[in-house]
């Protein structure tokens, strides 16, 4: 009964920190959703990204490249979407764009049910530079002419990077005419040392909420 006691004491913080992590980072994530969204969407798309999200669900080195962080975060891709939020449904990884013969990739691709649009992220292990919103603005563009279907809203792309700085974020993205905002992660090595102790194992976690 003790035991019992304890985890549920433990989930039950962690379900506390949780949601205050995320109402401290709603509606703070840098972007030009102001100019490229329709005024009626705008609302919702800004309580559904946030500009930092904990993936402590990920383990990694300072020395890994993109690509072996995003097949991480796709062979868990189940957590990752409970971190980003409600109403995400996977799409996939390394998503084929075609262009007049040439190729292109989209890290992770995904169709959001609430704001019925596609949204691609991109995945930098390092700090955000301003040409990374040119490329996916291109993807953007791409999707909205190849993929969207008539009934959808804009895509949406957000750039997952290891740091930021907003005023930079802000001068570059002001003048884009795709909609899209710049967040970062921390992951497992850097979750607060109070939560380290209290986290108990996902499937203990997932049996009693």
């Amino acid at each position: 009964m003790h035991h019992a006691s304890t985890q549920f004491w433990s989930v039950s913080i962690l379900k506390h920190q949780l949601e205050a992590n995320l109402y401290t980072h709603q509606g703070k994530l840098p972007n030009n959703f102001d100019a490229t969204l329709p005024k009626e969407l705008k609302p919702a798309v800004l309580e559904v990204f946030q500009d930092e999200y904990l993936m402590d669900f990920i383990s990694t080195s300072d020395t890994e490249d993109e690509r072996v962080f995003e097949e991480k975060v796709v062979a868990d891709i189940k957590n990752f979407i409970l971190r980003m939020g409600k109403g995400f449904c996977f799409i996939g990884n390394q998503h084929r764009l075609e262009v007049e013969g040439d190729e292109f990739y989209i890290d992770l691709l995904f169709f959001n049910r609430h704001l019925r649009c596609l949204v691609a992220f991109e995945l930098k292990r390092g700090k955000f530079l301003p040409a990374y919103a040119g490329q996916l603005n291109f993807y953007l563009n791409v999707l909205d002419e190849k993929v969207r279907l008539e009934n959808e809203n804009p895509s949406i792309g957000i750039i997952l990077c290891k740091e930021k700085k907003n005023t930079v974020v802000e001068f570059t993205v002001k003048n884009i005419d795709k909609a899209m905002g710049v967040a970062t992660y921390r992951t497992m090595k850097e979750v607060p040392r109070e939560m380290k102790g209290i986290l108990p194992d996902i499937k203990e976690m997932v049996k009693l909420l």
